[in-house]
C-alpha cells in the first residue's frame, strides 16, 4: 500500500523544469574559441575525424560548429562512458543518429582496463578511410586522426585506451575529471604500430551558443562545464527531476529516503543527515545569540551529483 502511494506521489511531480531564465551565453571560456581556431588550421593534415562524446547524451550536446569539419573528412562518432549509461535506448539512439547522417558509430568504455570495443577502433577507422579520398595524401604511409568533442567527454582517456590496446604502453595524454584539462591542440600521439596510426588530441570545445537551457544542464549535468558556472544547486534540482521523470530511484535507497521526492531541499537535507555533513551558525532570537547546527546543503549537492556521474544512482539515457 506504501509503495503504490509512492507511485501515484510521483505522478503529481514536475514534468517541466523552471530554469529561471538562465542564460547560457558565458559556459563558453575564450580558450576554446582559439582551440577551434587550431583545429581548423590542423584540418589539412587529417585523414579522419574521430568526434568523442558522452553515450548519456548522445544526440543533445554534440557540437554543431564539427559539422563543417565533419562534411569534408570521413568521421567516426565514439560514444564513451557506456557504463554510465541506459544502453536499452541504443537503437532508437542509433536510428536518430543514422537520420542524421551519422552511419559510423562505436560504444566505448575507455576507462576500462580491456574494452574489446576499443580493439575494434583501429579496424573500423581503417575501413573508413579506404572507402573515403585520402585528399590527396596518397604519398603518405601513415594515418592522421584529430580526436574532437566537448570538454570531459573522455578524449584523453580514449588516446591512452588505444596507446595501452594497440603499443603496449601507457599514458600520453593527461587526463581529468574537471572540464578543460586540454587547452591547446598538442602534437602528435601515436596510437598504433600497424598500421602506422597517429592522434591529434584538441581541447574541449563547447558551441559558443548552447541551443537552449536544458541542452546546456544536460552538458552541466554530465561534467562538460565548470559546476560554478552553473551553480551547485540549480544542477543537483536538475539531477532530481531527470531521475524522478527516467523512474530511477536509485537515490532513495542510497541516502535512505523513505520514498522518491520532487523536492530538492528534501533530499539534499536527508544526504546532509545521512553523511553527516552540518554546519554551526550563530542566529539571533529573542533571547539573543545561539549557535545551531543545520544541514549543509552545497556540500550535500556536491556530493548528489557526484554520485549521479560515477554511476551510482543508476545508469541513464537524458536525451
Amino acid at each position: 500500500m506504501r509503495l503504490y502511494q509512492a507511485l501515484r506521489n510521483v505522478d503529481k511531480f514536475r514534468t517541466v523544469f523552471d530554469f529561471g531564465g538562465r542564460d547560457v551565453a558565458h559556459w563558453f571560456p575564450g580558450h576554446m574559441a582559439k582551440g577551434l581556431k587550431q583545429m581548423k588550421a590542423n584540418l589539412k593534415n587529417v585523414d579522419c575525424i574521430i568526434e568523442i562524446h558522452d553515450a548519456r547524451i548522445p544526440l543533445s550536446g554534440r557540437n554543431p560548429i564539427f559539422q563543417d569539419t565533419l562534411n569534408v573528412r570521413p568521421h567516426l562518432l565514439v560514444l564513451n562512458k557506456m557504463d554510465l549509461a541506459d544502453l536499452s535506448y541504443k537503437q532508437k539512439v542509433l536510428k536518430k543518429l543514422e537520420k542524421d547522417g551519422v552511419s559510423n558509430v562505436i560504444f566505448t568504455d575507455c576507462l576500462k582496463q580491456r574494452d574489446d570495443n576499443i580493439k575494434k577502433l583501429v579496424p573500423m577507422v581503417l575501413e573508413i578511410m579506404e572507402t573515403s579520398p585520402r585528399f590527396n595524401r596518397e604519398e603518405n604511409r601513415d594515418y592522421c586522426l584529430m580526436v574532437i568533442g566537448v570538454p570531459n567527454v573522455g578524449k584523453s582517456s580514449l588516446i591512452n585506451s588505444l596507446r595501452r590496446t594497440n603499443l603496449k604502453k601507457g599514458r600520453a595524454s593527461r587526463v581529468g575529471g574537471e572540464p578543460g584539462i586540454t587547452r591547446a591542440v598538442l602534437t602528435k600521439i601515436q596510437v598504433s604500430e600497424r598500421p602506422l596510426m597517429y592522434l591529434l588530441d584538441t581541447p574541449g570545445v563547447l558551441p559558443p551558443k548552447i541551443e537552449n537551457v536544458e541542452t546546456g544542464m544536460k552538458l552541466a549535468l554530465c561534467g562538460t562545464i565548470l559546476d560554478h558556472l552553473v551553480g551547485e544547486d540549480i544542477i543537483a534540482d536538475y539531477l532530481l527531476f531527470s531521475l524522478n521523470r527516467l523512474r530511477k530511484f536509485g537515490y532513495v535507497e542510497k541516502y535512505d529516503l523513505s520514498e522518491p521526492s520532487d523536492d530538492i531541499q528534501h533530499v539534499l537535507k536527508r544526504i546532509a543527515v545521512k553523511l553527516g555533513k552540518t554546519q554551526r551558525v550563530k542566529a539571533i532570537t529573542g533571547v539573543g545569540n545561539i549557535t545551531v547546527t543545520i544541514p549543509n546543503y552545497t556540500a550535500a549537492a556536491y556530493n548528489f551529483i557526484r554520485a549521479f556521474r560515477k554511476g551510482e544512482l543508476g545508469q541513464v539515457m537524458l536525451d
